[in-house]
């Protein structure tokens, strides 16, 4: 397996939301980063991390507190978005390591935030999208949704559905899972 890199990040975030538009002035940012680091070589999840993100121009509604689970006075807690960029970049090696999430919301998100704020875009260009992979490995028609997804592969949902941790975690299952049926980009047979 020399040409598998041995570390991939899977990153989930959750962003501020509302049950409709956003109020006036708002607009979705993160406010929770998940983190699983994957050892592809030893098929296991090493590392599991959890940034809170402190919002500057929207809040946390009633509906996203629902949704996520998380209040505004948890991500008042938080860090500012340029430093948890920092932090990927630093103590994760978001820039050097690839890293993957379920679909491209995640990277979207991360590109238009890091756009509006000045802030440096912390990963680097290799990026798999899992719900992609995933579609094409078990030749479904429609891209399922991650809870969705462990249910075909038979894996359980640990946690909380919608928290960046949990879901980054399960996720990493998912790769884990694709890895085991030579169904994850660049892995090969042992």
């Amino acid at each position: 397996m020399d040409t598998v890199e041995q570390l991939l990040n899977v990153v989930d975030v959750e962003a501020t939301c509302w049950d409709g538009e956003p109020p006036r002035g708002a607009v979705s940012e993160i406010i929770e980063i998940g983190l699983t680091v994957v050892d592809l070589r030893a098929g296991e999840r090493v590392a599991r991390h959890r940034v809170l993100v402190r919002p500057a121009r929207s809040f946390v509604s009633d509906f996203c507190t629902e949704l996520t689970g998380l209040t505004q006075a948890e991500v008042d807690t938080g860090i500012g978005f340029a430093e948890a960029c920092r932090l990927l970049a630093a103590e994760h090696q978001a820039g050097a390591r690839p890293w993957a999430s379920w679909g491209d919301y995640d990277r979207h998100q991360f590109s238009r935030q890091c756009q509006a704020t000045g802030t440096i875009y912390p990963f680097g260009k290799r990026h798999n999208n899992v719900k992609t992979a995933f579609t094409q490995a078990h030749q479904l028609r429609k891209r399922p949704g991650m809870a969705q997804a462990l249910h075909i592969t038979g894996l359980p949902l640990e946690g909380r559905h919608h928290r960046g941790e949990d879901d980054a975690w399960n996720i990493a299952a998912l790769v884990l899972a694709l890895a085991n049926q030579d169904a994850w980009p660049g892995t090969t047979a042992a």
